[in-house]
């Protein structure tokens, strides 16, 4: 490990849906989401992330049997967050070249228009990660990026400064599920009312140092 850049708890941040709980989960049906996918896609976001050309409104369908009402984050929807208008307005104000939004048509049971929501895209993609100074699985086979950064089981991951710059928010190419926030971006959400116990409203936070 180098010393000099080793992991420090409360640099940088795993942010994710916050899927704990149990139970169905949420009740959000997407009703057009296979018309929204490019020909030959399972999902409808590219593998470079961002939207895709979309011909429609993606529209989602409340249906209580199936689950509660979405909180304000969400992943699932075809490779995409779900986002509340809150969270998408605190987004935007930290960082607004780090996420792309798409607004969606929400229907409740009784037909009634929903509050609003937007799929969600991390669009910034760096290749940070200081694999020498981190301890992560690094898998070799079978991944069109050449590898990938497997989390499980734990990891301590430490970030090349100098690559991230002013950015607070990113990806990384070896896996695209992986979402990093800075210091800054975990502040702002924490004194939103995000990612606090003991309601997270759909935000979970992990300390990227000690995962």
């Amino acid at each position: 490990m180098k010393m000099d850049n080793k992991p420090k708890a409360g640099e940088f941040y795993v942010i994710s849906s916050d899927v704990r709980g149990g139970g169905p989960g949420h009740g959000v049906v997407f009703e057009n989401e296979k018309g929204l996918r490019p020909a030959g896609q399972g999902i409808i976001r590219p593998r470079d992330g961002g939207f895709p050309p979309m011909g429609e409104t993606p529209r989602l369908r409340y249906d209580k049997r199936q689950g509660r009402m979405p909180g304000d984050l969400q992943g699932g929807f075809s490779g995409y967050w779900l986002t509340s208008e809150p969270l998408k307005q605190l987004l935007e104000s930290v960082d607004p070249d780090g996420f792309a939004f798409v607004p969606c048509e929400f229907v409740l049971e009784d037909g009634s228009q929903g509050p609003p929501y937007f799929l969600c895209d991390v669009v910034r993609t760096l290749d940070a990660l200081d694999e020498a100074a981190s301890t992560v699985k690094i898998l070799t086979e079978g991944y069109s990026a050449g590898k990938h950064y497997s989390l499980a089981g734990g990891a301590s991951l430490a970030f090349f400064k100098d690559v991230i710059g002013s950015a607070h928010v990113f990806r990384t190419p070896y896996n695209s599920r992986l979402v990093i926030c800075d210091r800054v971006l975990r502040d702002a959400l924490l004194d939103g009312g995000f990612g606090k116990a003991p309601n997270s409203r759909g935000v979970w936070l992990e300390d990227a140092a000690k995962y």
